[in-house]
């Protein structure tokens, strides 16, 4: 599911916000909004839930044992666990397959392993939010519910943008929330979605016309055969290919960063910019 979708626009964004607004306390409105955020991320993939759910527990239980720690080394040494662990696991799910392909062929079992949907970005999330503890710019959260829902945000998990967990923590967890900036959120939410429809896509649209497809850029052996047309292709058309790939991921990257900032103040959360 992405913002972009029908079934996000006319389904599960309205009944989303119906939801919450119609939760009273702070912790009503942040159970409804973990339960919709799993449910967003699981429609993509439902397996990969679990996987972000182990490493929100990963980072929280880290956190706590950093917080508890009887000196700034033995917390140092959970801070160094919980990069590890973290940074392992972005590189097998996105350079196993080509540290593989350099030593020989890749094994099939790799080769069906799909790349988590926003793995990227809750990665950095728990990151930011392990290393503020360490910091002691943040108290370590004692529900694990708490540091899950702050990586799972339905509206930033995805596609960012990654902010700090000291930037939004009292906002999330203690803050009355101000409804009354609906209008603003829709408004800041309509400008990206304009944003992706009128001007990233038509983008996208050009760069395969111009250069490859995405299924080209996926398949090595159809990356291969587009290479040898690419070198066809005049210099004036690969040109303008590359200008309209780079306007294509500028413009993907604002146009969802407008979204989750609109969505964000329609829960009545602020984020920098």
């Amino acid at each position: 599911m992405v913002f972009s979708s029908l079934i996000f626009l006319y389904a599960f964004l309205p009944l989303s916000l119906l939801c919450y607004v119609a939760c009273g306390s702070i912790k009503a409105k942040n159970a409804s909004l973990l339960v919709f955020s799993l449910i967003f991320y699981a429609w993509g993939e439902p397996k990969y839930v679990f996987l972000l759910m182990f490493m929100s527990m990963a980072a929280w239980f880290c956190a706590l044992r950093i917080e508890a720690a009887p000196s700034r080394e033995s917390g140092k040494t959970w801070l160094i666990i919980s990069c590890i662990l973290d940074i392992a696991l972005i590189g097998f799910f996105k350079y196993s397959g080509l540290i593989c392909s350099v030593f020989g062929e890749v094994p099939n079992f790799i080769s069906r392993i799909a790349l988590p949907i926003g793995i990227s970005f809750y990665t950095f999330q728990l990151l930011t939010y392990v290393v503020d503890v360490y910091r002691r710019d943040a108290p370590a959260q004692r529900s694990y519910w708490n540091v899950l829902l702050y990586a799972a945000l339905f509206h930033q998990c995805v596609a960012g943008p990654i902010v700090r967990y000291k930037t939004i923590a009292h906002e999330l967890f203690e803050a009355r929330r101000p409804e009354g900036e609906l209008l603003a959120g829709i408004s800041r939410f309509a400008v990206g979605l304009t944003k992706k429809a009128l001007l990233a896509n038509p983008c996208g649209s050009l760069t395969e016309t111009l250069l490859l497809s995405d299924a080209a850029i996926s398949n090595p052996a159809l990356f291969s055969e587009n290479l040898r047309a690419l070198s066809q292709l005049p210099a004036l058309g690969v040109w303008l290919g590359m200008l309209a790939f780079t306007l294509q991921i500028y413009l993907d990257f604002s146009a969802y960063s407008d979204m989750a900032v609109g969505l964000g103040k329609m829960l009545g959360l602020h984020y920098p910019e």
